[in-house]
């Protein structure tokens, strides 16, 4: 099996020697609030919600600067990843209503704290929550009008080694007249992506970038130091937060709410807490003029080291072919993606799918129906349960707006979690495809066959038609499944023996090719969350 084809699970490697960091931050940053959207719960009342994040914060009004109350609302806001693309619906029209029901100057700061990291419709609904609490009575801190005033940068410096390992990109921020630092350490062994932010008081800033370059040298390595400007600080930046962000997706560090993140281990709060503060730094600083840039790009890619060491895909039978990339149609750019459904829109209609093998003979398919706004993360699992495949291998969905599957900007494959099937398919008639296992090369076409009704009394997703057994993980792709029913048949083939004993087999008999259970797989699909 290729090792690109095979999912891929792992902890990312923290840079070395630059992860050792000076103390002691600027703050401490406050534990994982266990409320609601903190703790990722499915469901939210937006009430409770509320109630529990002022009470989490407590006095947050008394703060003494503003930095605090920011910090509070990054908190807030890295829930965001796990409560998913609702998330600002749920700040917009759950939260804000609600906290300016309960009142209170916690309230008001919180509001105008969310609202100081956010941008558009999000930042003018808090913000307008937080005014209308001003002007019923509520008392703003002495420090409240400083969130909304400019923020300033200088001291932007990149320290890295000789060897490229890691970088530490730091500078100061000034804003009304006080100052705080902030450290990103870099990781170039894992895609140059961020894997810690430290803030100081400013003061701080010169002993611990000292610190680093004392590490540096105790490694017998050279230091290498760059003043940037700010423009290009913030690209530097971004970029290390981006290939952090593919990263996540590709791996959600969410998954655990026991293993959020292992930098903290080095004295480091956890990087999802400050990364929403971090963003809205950069937005305050001048855009560079160079082109944004790929995951990855300037250090070794995962993929490139794969190739390196196992050659390029050749495609013939029995190694392996080429990786899907993303592209349009007829090699097209991909078209721009429709917006999701709103809650105003109502519940989403139903799906009739066909999902055929591509090169069967004869055909393989089943028939379910979904709901149109499943996402194709979910959509993934169903045609793995409606095909028996185990989950071993990579995937994509390959779309008119692009590519989607495990997030990989080397495949240019997007997050699928985060789009929907009527986002990609309109309607009747619309066709993606969907390959299973890049070594073998599942390729299946979807096709949405009608639009239904949705039935209250139906469990989606279900089965409801199919014709013939799928073939079994790693045997070969189309050509090689073929050969292995052939061989099944033929007791005098001389690895008809061995055939069988790796798919665990008592007897040929076993083995029914034509065989499918619509009933069956729907009783599988029930279980999928």
């Amino acid at each position: 099996m290729s090792p690109v084809s095979r999912g891929r699970k792992r902890k990312k490697s923290k840079p070395s020697p630059l992860r050792r960091v000076a103390e002691p931050e600027l703050v401490v940053v406050p534990d994982d609030c266990d409320c609601p959207v903190c703790s990722g719960a499915e469901e939210v009342d937006p009430r409770q919600m509320a109630a529990d994040l002022l009470s989490a914060f407590e006095g947050l009004s008394t703060a003494e600067d503003p930095l605090d109350a920011e910090i509070a609302a990054a908190t807030v806001l890295s829930a965001g990843q796990t409560a998913g693309d609702g998330f600002e619906e749920a700040l917009i029209d759950g939260l804000a209503p609600q906290m300016e029901a309960m009142g209170g100057a916690d309230a008001l700061v919180m509001l105008s704290a969310i609202a100081a990291l956010t941008e558009g419709r999000t930042a003018a609904a808090l913000s307008a929550s937080a005014d209308r609490l001003a002007e019923a009575g509520v008392t703003r801190p002495d420090w409240a009008a400083e969130l909304a005033e400019p923020v300033t940068v200088d001291g932007c410096v990149r320290i890295g080694d000789s060897q490229d390992a890691a970088d530490v990109l730091a500078c100061a921020f000034h804003r009304a007249g006080r100052s705080h630092a902030v450290m990103l350490t870099v990781d170039n062994l894992d895609c140059g992506a961020a894997s810690g932010i430290l803030l100081f008081e400013v003061e701080q800033l010169p002993e611990a970038l000292d610190t680093m370059r004392t590490a540096v040298a105790a490694e017998g390595l050279t230091v290498v130091e760059e003043k940037l400007d700010p423009a290009e600080f913030r690209w530097q930046v971004e970029r290390a937060m981006d290939a952090r962000q593919v990263h996540d997706d590709e791996d959600p560090f969410l998954d655990d709410p026991d293993d959020l993140d292992d930098d903290d281990d080095e004295g480091m709060p956890p990087y999802h807490l400050l990364a929403p503060l971090l963003r809205a730094r950069m937005r305050a600083l001048p855009v560079s003029d160079k082109p944004k840039a790929a995951h990855g790009d300037g250090h070794e890619s995962t993929l490139d080291s794969l190739t390196s060491v196992f050659g390029q895909p050749d495609g013939r039978r029995g190694g392996r072919g080429p990786v899907p990339r993303s592209r349009g149609r007829a090699g097209a750019p991909p078209a721009t993606l429709p917006a999701k459904r709103k809650k105003a829109d109502g519940p989403a209609p139903i799906y009739q799918l066909k999902v055929g093998l591509k090169g069967s003979r004869p055909p393989i398919w089943r028939r379910v129906e979904v709901p149109a706004d499943i996402n194709l993360a979910k959509l993934h699992r169903v045609i793995q349960v409606a095909f028996g495949w185990e989950d071993c291998h990579l995937h994509v969905f390959e779309t008119p707006y692009g590519s989607f599957g495990v997030a990989n900007r080397d495949l240019d494959h997007q997050p699928e979690s985060r789009v929907t099937l009527e986002q990609v398919a309109a309607g009747a008639k619309s066709t993606i495809s969907y390959t299973y296992d890049f070594g073998d090369g599942w390729e299946h076409d979807i096709l949405v066959e009608k639009v239904l009704d949705r039935d209250p009394s139906v469990r989606y997703p279900r089965c409801t038609g199919g014709r013939r057994g799928a073939p079994p993980e790693d045997c070969g792709g189309i050509w090689g499944y073929q050969e292995l029913i052939e061989v099944l048949a033929d007791p005098e083939h001389p690895e008809h023996e061995e055939r069988m004993e790796w798919l665990g087999l008592d007897t040929p008999a076993d083995f029914d090719p034509a065989h499918f259970d619509a009933e069956a797989t729907t009783k599988s699909l029930s279980t999928l969350r």
